[in-house]
């Protein structure tokens, strides 16, 4: 069985998030999404309140799990017997970035492996952080987020 591991904060999880998970989805026998709590980070949703989000919009697949986990990525990896971690790409800034990541998962790690998935075009520009800042200033959500988190992001600005 293929297990892949797809790491990210997903706070709050994006149309992006979600087209990288769909295919990621049809490439492995489990694709476990790994919700990252970061103490170091303010987030706008609890890890609970992010693992929840992601498990109503994968809901209609099949071979998707969501977890919560802190600490290093190799460790999660070990401890979920995984094959290989998933990450999307959306512009050259985000490679160099994982790239370096990568590298330094597989010295701590040699048998640790990385594919990087490059985003669709009409995600590219898209980021959990540009969706806070459309929805600090009441924009419209319907082009960024999936319809089940739309009303959850709102909520967190007191947007009706």
């Amino acid at each position: 069985m293929k297990i892949a591991i797809y790491p990210g904060s997903f706070d709050p999880v994006t149309l992006g998030h979600l087209d990288i998970i769909e295919r990621a989805a049809k490439m492995v026998d489990k694709l476990i999404i790994g919700v990252l709590n970061n103490n170091t980070k303010n987030p706008l949703f609890s890890a609970d309140d992010r693992v929840n989000m992601l498990k109503e919009v994968t809901s209609h697949l099949d071979n998707v799990e969501v977890e919560a986990f802190s600490g290093l990525l190799i460790d999660f990896v070990k401890r979920k017997n995984a094959d290989v971690v998933i990450r999307g790409l959306r512009a050259i800034t985000d490679f160099e970035y994982e790239l370096q990541m990568a590298q330094t998962n597989r010295t701590m790690e040699p048998t640790f492996d990385t594919i990087f998935l490059i985003t669709s075009l009409q995600y590219a520009y898209l980021s959990s952080s540009t969706v806070k800042e459309v929805a600090k200033f009441g924009g419209d959500l319907n082009k960024f987020l999936p319809q089940q988190v739309i009303p959850k992001v709102k909520d967190k600005y007191n947007i009706k």
